[in-house]
């Protein structure tokens, strides 16, 4: 999920975390929370406004500030470390985020919580945040990931909706030789990357596929993982994606496809805020392909609250949690940042874009249990990401070949 770079949807689903210090008087009604610098502060004011009326109605002052999601991961363990850190915030639900956080002991233990709120979350995302048996956090916004396309220029060249990698390939012949980039692809940052072999490797091997590569059980230097890198490698050298992918990043990409210069554009469910805002244009939203089917998509999840084991005011961060996990702010945040929460929701008269309904009504089926791939990143080690950010760039300017890129991952997978 652009976990890390859609800051709009990070900051208002969950909000992100703390940096000042936290309040030492437990009876204190100043609650310390900063969040995820966002790119609009459109998006910081709009927070500030929703989470007044939580001020309102509890008495408790919420003190937010931001800090950049680049300072995020080392100043947020400093502060928790030293105690200074804030009373409540918001983290990735992965082995490498929260994980580690847990296994230091610098969150909280929920698990009563859920019990004494009854807290609504799909199961699946439950378990994202669920360590040795106990939960420590609350998930994130639901994110899927797969390919919006531009129905307009595909219906004035007659093409329809991608329903294997067969057709995607046929439409990208026809969309490069209308002059258009097919697929807008930006890997410059390295995360894209990682969501680039998450979404074709998951519809490759599908839920079960992808949780035999993170139990061990299948091998990261597998045929269908060296397939999965190899797409990649050859789409790029077909024309099909930007001139030196590794070079443009996110923005630009979708700037690409936002001015109808690129067809379509490989990417997350939180580009729907965006879409809405941005294409004078129809967009469709379907799952990446699969060699022989329409593919699945791929799902993940934001970050989401936890409380600092050394909070000065527990108590009004259990409040503020409740609060953020209430359907009430779901339905705020979907209206107004178009994000998705991981938990049942009556969506009937939500006023939403039909783009929008449609991903709504394809995450809720994820959440049910529908079969669904998984986002890579926020699975595996820092070191395994390091090295499939890596990978992707090398098979894309060919400095490496998709066997080599997956045996490094397969090394990097025994270090885990």
């Amino acid at each position: 999920m652009k976990i890390l770079a859609a800051t709009a949807a990070c900051l208002l689903a969950t909000a992100c975390t703390g940096g000042a210090p936290s309040s030492g008087d437990g009876d204190s009604k100043t609650l310390k929370y900063l969040i995820e610098q966002p790119e609009d502060a459109k998006a910081l004011k709009a927070l500030e406004a929703h989470i007044a009326e939580f001020e309102k109605t509890s008495g408790i002052d919420v003190e937010v500030s931001t800090l950049p999601w680049s300072n995020l991961r080392t100043v947020l363990q400093t502060q928790l470390r030293s105690g200074d850190g804030p009373d409540a915030f918001s983290y990735g639900s992965g082995p490498s985020f929260g994980g580690v956080l847990v296994k230091a002991g610098l969150v909280e233990d929920l698990t009563d919580m859920y019990e004494k709120y009854d807290w609504k979350v799909f199961d699946f995302a439950k378990e994202r945040v669920t360590y040795n048996g106990k939960v420590y956090g609350i998930p994130g916004e639901l994110e899927t990931l797969g390919v919006f396309y531009n129905k307009k220029i595909f219906s004035d060249l007659g093409l329809e909706q991608p329903k294997n990698i067969a057709d995607l390939k046929k439409s990208a012949q026809k969309l490069r030789a209308a002059g258009k980039v097919p697929l807008a692809v930006g890997d410059k940052e390295g995360w894209e990357g990682g969501h680039l072999l998450s979404m074709t490797l998951s519809s490759m091997v599908g839920g079960d596929g992808m949780e035999a590569l993170f139990s061990g059980e299948k091998s990261w230097d597998s045929p269908e993982v060296v397939a999965a890198l190899q797409l990649w490698a050859d789409f790029n050298k077909a024309g099909y994606l930007p001139k030196s992918p590794t070079s443009v990043d996110y923005d630009t990409s979708t700037s690409m496809f936002f001015s109808g210069e690129a067809a379509m554009i490989p990417t997350g469910s939180w580009l729907v805020g965006e879409v809405d805002d941005n294409a004078d244009f129809e967009v469709g939203y379907v799952p990446f392909p699969a060699p022989q089917g329409s593919g699945l998509f791929t799902g993940g999840l934001g970050s989401g609250p936890w409380i600092s084991k050394t909070a000065g005011n527990k108590e009004a961060a259990e409040k503020f949690l409740d609060f953020l996990q209430s359907e009430e702010h779901g339905r705020w945040t979907v209206e107004n940042l178009h994000t998705i929460p991981p938990r049942p929701m009556n969506t009937a008269d939500l006023d939403v874009s039909p783009l929008l309904t449609q991903v709504l009504d394809d995450t809720a089926e994820v959440g049910k249990g529908g079969d669904f791939g998984y986002n890579i990143d926020v699975m595996v080690s820092d070191e395994f990401n390091e090295a499939m950010y890596d990978g992707v760039q090398a098979v894309l300017t060919g400095q490496q070949t998709a066997k080599e890129v997956a045996q490094t991952l397969k090394a990097a997978a025994a270090k885990q």
